[in-house]
C-alpha cells in the first residue's frame, strides 16, 4: 500500500522560509516521478513543482526562483524548500507520485498517489 506523508518545518511569515517533506512508503521510490500540488480556497489544484526519476525538475512560474524541489532516494523522501514566501503561497500542499512517467509530471491529474496534504499559511 502506497503512502505519502507530508510534514512541514519552519515559521511562515512573509519573506521567510519553509521546508516541506514527503515520506513515501509501499513503493520503489526511485521508480516514481514526484511532485507538489497546492490547493487554495476557491481555486483549482495548482501544480507547484515536479522532479523526475532522474532528478530533472520543473516549476510553476509563480514559484520559480523561490522554491526548490529535491529528492533523496535513500530516504524515500521528496522535499520542497520554499524561500521568500508570500501570502499568496497560502494553501494546502499535497505530495504526489506516479510511476507512469520518466520525465517531470506537471499535470495534477496525471499523478496516481497523493498525500493527505499539509496546510501552509503565510502571514503578511
Amino acid at each position: 500500500q502506497v503512502q505519502l506523508v507530508e510534514s512541514v518545518v519552519g515559521l511562515v511569515q512573509a519573506g521567510g522560509s519553509l521546508r516541506l517533506s514527503c515520506a513515501a512508503s509501499g513503493l520503489t521510490f526511485s521508480d516514481y516521478a514526484m511532485g507538489w500540488v497546492r490547493l487554495a480556497p476557491g481555486n483549482e489544484r495548482e501544480f507547484v513543482a515536479a522532479i523526475s526519476r532522474g532528478g530533472s525538475t520543473s516549476y510553476a512560474d509563480s514559484v520559480k526562483g523561490r522554491f526548490t524541489i529535491a529528492r533523496d532516494n535513500a530516504r524515500n523522501t521528496v522535499y520542497l524548500r520554499m524561500n521568500k514566501v508570500k501570502p499568496e503561497d497560502t494553501a494546502v500542499y499535497y505530495c504526489a507520485a506516479t510511476a507512469m512517467a520518466y520525465g517531470v509530471v506537471m499535470l495534477p491529474r496525471s499523478y496516481d498517489y497523493w498525500g493527505q496534504g499539509t496546510q501552509v499559511t503565510v502571514s503578511s
